[in-house]
């Protein structure tokens, strides 16, 4: 079975929600038997708490439901996941830091991405050589509606082009 992490900040805002996305398209493809999600946070703001109410509201909105409840990472989650996405830049280094720390005990064979390498909008529309935060999904959590439905749209792009990635790498179908 394949594993995929989501991580952002609190785990409940963003990385719930890419997860919740990313469930709803294995089962529509018939895939959550061959790869399953998680996600979590970097910081332990949460850990325990349902996602954010605005959060479950705009899943609920677009057809995904999220029950999940946060999380920290831990160095287990390098042995454990085989895919790991930092919704931004500053997760993506927390995660790379504690990589480290799980190199140090044992093997790891983790890969870890900023979730945005799989967005389809980057070709025509983000030029990312001047703009690193041009590969961050934007926090919604100081947001509104709007944010958290603009969080939805980016993450669904994402998690369809990498499942397709998924499925060909790992020769799924």
């Amino acid at each position: 079975m394949v594993k995929v992490l989501f991580v952002c900040l609190g785990n409940i805002c963003r990385s719930p929600l890419a997860e919740g996305i990313f469930n709803k398209l294995l089962k529509e493809k018939n895939l959550d038997s061959k790869i399953a999600s998680d996600s979590a946070s970097t910081s332990n703001y949460h850990i325990g708490q349902t996602a954010d109410k605005r959060t479950i509201k705009i899943g609920k909105k677009n057809g995904v439901e999220i029950t999940h409840l946060a999380r920290q990472i831990h160095l287990d989650d390098f042995q454990e996941f085989d895919y790991i996405f930092a919704m931004d830049n500053e997760n993506f280094k927390n995660v790379k830091a504690l990589e480290k720390k799980a190199q140090e005990v044992s093997d790891t064979k983790a890969k870890i991405y900023l979730i945005r390498e799989f967005d389809n909008l980057y070709d025509d529309e983000i030029d990312d050589s001047e703009n690193d935060s041009a590969w961050e999904v934007p926090d919604p959590y100081y947001g509104g509606e709007l944010e958290f439905q603009e969080c939805f749209d980016t993450l669904e792009r994402c998690n369809i082009e990498f499942l397709k990635y998924l499925v060909k790498a790992h020769k799924l179908q």
